[in-house]
């Protein structure tokens, strides 16, 4: 038995560190917020990369709370240094990470404003942690009815997407 929890701690600790080793950073100045959950950023070679944010969804700038959650991230990022930690590149070739803001994560502070919803689709990607405190957050922004939780009627901007697509 002893051999047994030998062996699950040793695997827990390489599939850890083989998360840690397939992350890669980037560093530069935020020079544009398209929407609540996508910026641009200017590395220091002046090279520009779209980062589409890890773990969230934010509604879609025609959808309800779309301005207010493009607004609260620009509050946060916009003209700031920041640091992407990512994995992956979406199928639209945008960076897929996350940002941090002088060490505070910009996707988690989005939910916990209420400007964007928990991504649960692509949870699996994101580490344990980050995927508690992200589905904590939006849980606590849903029972404290702030940001977009004030609408009854908010729909998931994966809902809304699907919506607008079969409408054209």
């Amino acid at each position: 038995m002893k051999s047994y929890f030998t062996r699950f701690y040793l695997l827990i600790a390489i599939l850890l560190l083989a998360n840690v080793a397939i992350a890669s950073t980037l560093e530069g100045r935020v020079v544009g917020v398209a929407d609540g959950d996508t910026v641009t950023i200017l590395d220091s070679s002046n090279t520009q990369f779209k980062i589409r944010l890890m773990g969230i969804d934010a509604p879609e700038k025609k959808q309800a709370f779309g301005n207010k959650s493009k607004q609260s991230l620009s509050d946060l990022v916009f003209n700031k240094q920041v640091m992407i930690e990512y994995s992956k590149k979406d199928k639209y070739g945008r960076t897929v990470g996350k940002i941090l803001v002088e060490g505070v994560d910009a996707n988690l502070e989005q939910v916990k404003a209420g400007m964007a919803w928990h991504y649960k689709q692509y949870q699996s990607e994101q580490a344990v942690a980050d995927r508690r405190l992200y589905a904590l957050a939006e849980e606590q922004a849903r029972a404290r009815k702030i940001g977009l939780w004030v609408d009854a009627e908010h729909m998931p901007p994966w809902d809304w997407r699907k919506q607008e697509k079969s409408r054209k």
